[in-house]
């Protein structure tokens, strides 16, 4: 269960046996079913998280009820509040499962913990924390500077496996369309 958290880190850092036992002993495993939180906006329960199965939403709800979806993250990807992980404030974003997930999380407190007895953690950390923010980036000149449907395009060319399991609510919120104009753009595609 463990095997692809231990190569994701690996993939940029090399850890032995003994290391490897303090990420395990800090790890929290969870099954999420379909429609199931990891977090809840404005609460103050805040996980960083890798997904072993699975999919999930991270967005906000508007004052008018409405949700703004921010983020799909899929198997083998990294999901945190950043602001609200690193700084304990109350969570900005609703975390959600769309399908029935396995994630396995890590609180701050406990990431403190590793950080001291795996001090070359602290490298991956910030390998991590870099690649959150060029995803931010990109998605917030993506929003500025293409239209829906190359955004569309570019999301299913990504994520051709996961786009079919995502529902037109979802994904219309995520592109910042209409549910009307996502189903004209699916039909030209």
């Amino acid at each position: 269960m463990y095997k692809t958290l231990r190569s994701s880190i690996e993939r940029k850092i090399p850890l032995t046996d003994n290391e490897w036992k303090f990420v395990v002993e800090k790890a929290e495993f969870i099954k999420l079913k379909k429609n199931e939180y990891l977090q809840i906006q404005d609460s103050n329960s805040s996980y960083e998280g890798f997904i072993l199965k699975g999919a999930f939403k991270t967005y906000i709800l508007n004052d008018n009820g409405t949700e703004s979806v921010i983020f799909f993250s899929f198997e083998n990807e990294w999901m945190c509040d950043l602001e609200s992980f690193y700084h304990q404030k109350p969570t900005t974003y609703n975390i959600k499962a769309i399908e029935d997930s396995e994630i396995l999380v890590i609180s701050k407190t406990n990431k403190t913990l590793l950080f001291e007895q795996v001090p070359k953690l602290i490298q991956f950390h910030i390998i991590m924390v870099e690649k959150a923010n060029i995803a931010i980036q990109q998605r917030l000149i993506d929003v500025l500077n293409k239209t829906s449907k190359q955004r569309y395009l570019e999301f299913i060319e990504k994520h051709p496996q996961k786009a079919d399991k995502i529902n037109n609510r979802n994904l219309s919120s995520y592109l910042g369309v209409s549910h009307e104009f996502l189903s004209k753009i699916k039909k030209k595609c």
